[in-house]
This record gives structure tokens, sequence and C-alpha cells, in this order.
């Protein structure tokens, strides 16, 4: 109520409000919108699943992500589904309004944020990948045949690339930048 409230000060007509994903499909369906605001996390049906459903309709309106995350595989995955554009809560509403304007004006325009995925070598995926099952460097070097040493040296050069310090870490950031499941 309080985005609507915010939008409507900007001179925006807010045509519907939805608790969750599946009623602003309902909502898209039933009106003339020209754009519509999505949450990634949404009861019943999130918004990755709602962008792909109101892309489906004719005319489809805009569809732009409004949400506190901002998480690489989340924004790759948004923009898969047919988002035109990716935006934090953090937004004053002014500048929202100006955003939705100029997104309305250029639909065509790339308006994604760049999601950089460091390129991990196939060896260094390997190794990742055992890091995440929970294997030590000296199971990596038995089922990878490659010595202790060696697994150090991948496993350093995935922390270089992925920009952390500890196993951890490394995890935690493949995984927000979707490198693992």
């Amino acid at each position: 109520m309080g985005l609507a409230y915010a939008l409507k000060a900007q001179g925006f007509e807010v045509i519907g409000e939805a608790s969750n994903g599946r009623e602003v499909v309902e909502v898209c369906r039933s009106s003339a919108i020209d754009v519509v605001l999505l949450d990634v996390k949404m009861p019943v049906m999130d918004g990755i699943e709602a962008c792909k459903a109101i892309r489906e309709l004719e005319p489809a309106p805009l569809a732009v992500m409004l949400t506190t995350f901002d998480e690489p595989a989340i924004i790759q995955a948004s923009q898969e589904a047919g988002a035109v554009a990716y935006l934090t809560k953090e937004t004053p509403p002014a500048k929202l309004a100006r955003l939705l304007r100029r997104i309305m004006e250029e639909p065509d325009r790339d308006w994604m944020p760049r999601v950089e995925v460091p390129a991990l070598t196939g060896r260094e995926a390997q190794v990742l990948e055992l890091l995440a099952e929970g294997c030590s460097n000296k199971e990596m070097a038995k089922r990878l045949d490659i010595s202790p040493q060696t697994v150090k040296d991948y496993l350093n050069g995935v922390y270089r690339k992925l920009d952390v310090r500890d196993r951890v870490s490394a995890l935690r950031r493949a995984q927000q930048l979707g490198l693992l499941p």
C-alpha cells in the first residue's frame, strides 16, 4: 500500500494491487497495464514465475522486478523470465517514478544490471563442486587424480576469481552467482 501511495503521489495511476504472484497475473490478465512491479519473493507464485506468466499475455505489460535481493543468479533468472528492469526497494519513490517513466519511454533499452560471473576453468569448477560436497583437499586430490598441492592451487584460483578468502565464502559466493545448485 505504501508503494501504491508513493507512485500515486508521483502521478502514476495504480490499476491494481496483489498480495501474491497468482493475483498479479490475474490483475494483468483482466486490466490494461503498462508496467507491473514484481517482487522476487511472493506467496503462492514467486516473482520469477509470475513474470514468465505475464510475459505470455497479449499485450504483455513491461515487468519490472522491485526487490531487496541483489544476487546475480536472481537478476539473471529475472532477465530470463522476461523482466525488463531490476530495481531494489531502497530506490527512493521519486527516483523510482523517474526510472519507470524512462523504462516506459524506452522499453527496448537494456535496463538490467550487469551480472559478472567469473569464468572458472573446467578443473576449477570440479574442485568447487567437490568443495560443495564437503570434500577435503586430500579427498579432492584422490577423486581428481591430482596432488593435494594442485588442489590447493585450483582452490586459490577459485578464491581469486570469486574474490573470497575461504571455503565457506567461496561456496556462498558461488551460490549467489549461480555456479552451484
